[in-house]
């Protein structure tokens, strides 16, 4: 458990001081009114046991991620079936605050143990850790306190995090492979250009017929590569490096994310994929309750292509002045029309959240699809793509050898 230094007066006015255990400065502060002080300075132990990483919870919360993607569905899933058992969420927090993987979790959890101990409600709690807990997932448990089922909006919550990952996994294997096809035909035709070809020539310099024209060709560019090859790398960490520069403009990143759509495959990709989270945290929120402006203000947030943000936001301005969401939507090209289609079958059902979630399952399905097409075409293009360079370097390598063995016979 971390230590605190407290400064604090007593009864009598005089200053105290000293050391005291406890999960959060809160309840340090709290432990010292219990015993009649009034604390006037509570900070982290900095030479404490637990605190060396610069003063126990604070850099263990704020110095990296506590949860990743995987392991915060997995804890979420875990919460929530103790919390749907009957079990009190203070005694849910406890008994995963025993059974952490690491000392980083089991702080993480204390300390939230300790502001719901505290009196603080569970999202307020979760909102003092932004790095680990978003804005969507803080609302929708806020939503779940409210309204008294915080077992089934968590639960619902799970299922969310768990089919997002699931999404990117697959996302993720899909490009996978033409990736590293691509990163070990770089590697081959660059030695082969760099070191091989130019063996040959070694072969050849003496000689004093002219060489084929592809051989010629082959030399220029294996030169370029052994001469230039320094400039190219420097060169290409430039443009890496203005590119991401340039991503920190909104403005340039608005015009480069809205380009992005408009490419031919990746583009519907992207789009699609967007699209899928806006609809899913959409439908998560409205069926927890969340009011549709504050939802439509969270799932915006889950939106990383700033165009289509921008579109959501102007539908937001659309809904707050009295539009139907529906055709607040579909106002907005840049999201596909199976988002507005299930959201005008929603509000004339009345069951705008499952509807949302079906468009949500449905682009997600399309995503997956479109994925592993593209996968599909890309690797048997990369893979006689690598073939016809390797090709040509043979050619250029075999080419003055044949007309060697013609000329001594």
């Amino acid at each position: 458990m971390p230590a605190y230094t407290f400064e604090a007066l007593d009864a009598q006015g005089a200053t105290q001081k000293g050391m005291i255990d406890a999960d959060t400065a809160r309840a340090a502060r709290g432990m010292l009114r219990a015993r009649a002080l009034v604390p006037i300075l509570v900070e982290p132990a900095v030479h404490a046991p637990g605190a060396e990483r610069l003063g126990g919870l604070n850099i263990t919360l704020w110095g990296g991620r506590v949860f990743n993607p995987t392991t915060l569905a997995v804890w979420t899933r875990q919460i929530a079936g103790l919390v749907a058992a009957g079990l009190p969420l203070e005694r849910a927090l406890s008994a995963l605050a025993d059974e952490a993987e690491s000392e980083q979790q089991q702080r993480l959890v204390a300390a939230l143990r300790s502001e719901v101990n505290g009196g603080s409600p569970f999202a307020r709690a979760l909102a003092q850790h932004p790095r680990e807990f978003s804005n969507t997932y803080t609302a929708v448990i806020a939503a779940g306190e409210q309204s008294g089922q915080l077992g089934t909006v968590l639960e619902r919550l799970a299922d969310d995090l768990e089919s997002t990952e699931a999404l990117k996994n697959k996302l993720i294997a899909a490009s996978l492979y033409p990736a590293i096809v691509t990163l070990v035909a770089i590697v081959i035709v660059v030695f082969l250009v760099s070191y091989v070809v130019p063996q040959v020539a070694a072969v050849f310099a003496g000689s004093k017929r002219a060489l084929p024209f592809l051989t010629v060709v082959m030399l220029s560019i294996s030169a370029f590569v052994r001469n230039q090859g320094w400039l190219m790398l420097i060169l290409l960490a430039l443009s890496v490096g203005g590119v991401v520069m340039a991503r920190r403009n909104e403005a340039l990143r608005l015009t480069m994310d809205a380009a992005w759509l408009r490419l031919p495959l990746v583009g519907k990709l992207a789009r699609g994929y967007n699209a899928a989270r806006f609809a899913a945290t959409l439908a998560m929120l409205a069926s927890a309750g969340v009011p549709i402006l504050r939802s439509l203000q969270t799932a915006t947030e889950t939106l990383s292509n700033r165009a289509m943000r921008a579109d959501a936001l102007d539908a937001l301005v659309l809904v707050r002045e009295g539009a139907p969401l529906a055709s607040a939507i579909a106002s907005k090209k840049r999201f596909p029309p199976l988002v507005a289609m299930f959201a005008r079958l929603g509000e004339q059902t009345g069951q705008l959240p499952a509807m949302l979630g079906r468009a949500a399952t449905q682009l997600s399905a399309e995503v997956q699809r479109r994925a592993m097409h593209l996968a599909t075409i890309l690797e048997p293009l990369l893979i006689v793509g690598m073939g016809l360079v390797v090709m040509l370097i043979v050619l250029a390598v075999l080419m003055p050898i044949i007309q060697l063995n013609q000329l001594v016979k």
